[in-house]
């Protein structure tokens, strides 16, 4: 799976937020300032070429919905940043965050069970 460049991932957010949609609600969906109506048309043709975005057609207009999903893409991109700056190794990824973050007692038990109900549902 390739990787999402800035604008490409700014279209992506909302049409994953809004889940489908016609060009025009994508653009409605996006905060102010709106980009320009074109260039999210643009990006939109590329998204699909990268096989991130599908279409249908219903007379001469297209929605367009994801066909990568936030969780899968997200998961992907993870593993990129972790394998290209903290020799893919996640625990050099918390440790990192561990000593830059201050982190309350509350937020290392979230953190701790979160990882527990991980490792439950993967032996499931």
């Amino acid at each position: 799976m390739k990787e999402l460049t800035k604008g490409e991932e700014q279209v992506m957010q909302v049409i994953w937020n809004i889940g489908q949609g016609f060009a025009n609600e994508i653009m409605a969906a996006f905060p102010e300032p709106k980009p320009a109506y074109n260039t999210v048309l643009t990006v939109i043709k590329i998204l699909e070429q990268k096989g991130f975005v599908k279409h249908e057609t219903f007379c001469r207009a297209h929605r367009y919905y994801p066909a990568v999903s936030k969780e899968d893409y997200s998961h992907h991109f993870l593993g990129s940043v972790v394998e290209r700056y903290f020799n893919n190794s996640y625990l050099d990824l918390v440790s990192a965050f561990a000593k830059k973050e201050n982190f309350s007692i509350e937020e290392l038990e979230d953190m701790k069970k979160a990882i527990d109900e991980a490792i439950a549902s993967e032996r499931k």
